[in-house]
């Protein structure tokens, strides 16, 4: 091997390893508080725009409240369809859930 495929190789490695640890990056974090959340905004939805869908607002937890995010347009993914952010209640913990596509 020459200089120039080690090289390239090397490179092709490293973006490798770096995109697995961007993937790593996007993992759903679960967390769990005991106040939930306030109840939603309502948020009218905008006329539909094709190859796009409307993910909903929804409530985050900054660590130490409640914070609206608004909705906001996305592109779609045919064959796919969004979950959007969510919160579930178990016992007395809230559960926050990240949007998410679903086949």
């Amino acid at each position: 091997m020459n200089l120039r495929n080690i090289v390239a190789a090397s490179l092709l490695a490293m973006v490798a390893a770096s995109a697995s640890t961007i993937a790593a990056a996007r993992t759903n974090v679960d967390f769990n508080i005991s106040v939930g959340p306030p109840p939603v905004v309502y948020e009218p939805v905008p006329p539909p725009r094709v190859g796009y869908i409307w993910a909903p607002g929804y409530w985050a937890w900054n660590g130490h409240r409640h914070v609206w995010h608004k909705g906001y347009w996305m592109h779609e993914r045919r064959g796919y369809a969004w979950a959007p952010d969510h919160w579930d209640h178990r016992g007395d913990r809230w559960y926050f859930n990240r949007g998410h596509w679903e086949r």
